[in-house]
């Protein structure tokens, strides 16, 4: 056998054992993203769905919030407007966390139905959005060659 074959062979056989390594970490630690509809449809099709990790992307019902006193949990409610669910989380709160905000939750169904999130992610888009009136502000500013002003 050639040199030239054995170093081909030599690389398909590692290309091929590191497609298989990939292929099972991908299977063993990938995390599902769902609405609350999405997920109640998957977990009346697979009950097995319970206990597996997935992300949920949902919007906080207003008045469902409950903080724990210690500041360290939370339960609140989450909805895409077809489907709701309760949430446990246990750990270091958002600040931009409140009622009727955006959420990402990533943790797992538990048999009553209750989402134990490990993971709370809140999207507060008046804080990273530019205002209607800042960005005419902007605009105006950078068309005429002028410093743009600070928009808070």
């Amino acid at each position: 056998m050639h040199p030239r074959t054995k170093f081909l062979l030599g690389g398909v056989v590692v290309l091929g054992a590191a497609g298989v390594l990939m292929a099972g970490a991908i299977k063993d630690t990938g995390i599902y993203f769902l609405m609350p509809s999405e997920l109640e449809a998957k977990v009346a099709s697979d009950p097995s769905l319970i206990g597996t990790g997935v992300k949920v992307g949902a919007k906080v019902v207003p008045g469902t919030v409950v903080r724990d006193s210690s500041g360290r949990q939370v339960a609140f409610e989450m909805t895409d407007g077809k489907a709701t669910y309760p949430v446990v989380y246990r750990g270091i709160i958002p600040d931009t966390f409140s009622d009727s905000v955006e959420v990402v939750v990533e943790g797992r169904l538990d048999a009553s139905g209750t989402f134990q999130a490990t993971t709370l992610l809140a999207k507060c888009a008046s804080r990273y959005e530019l205002a209607p009136e800042g960005y005419e502000a902007m605009r105006d500013a950078y068309k005429s060659g002028a410093t743009p002003p600070h928009v808070p």
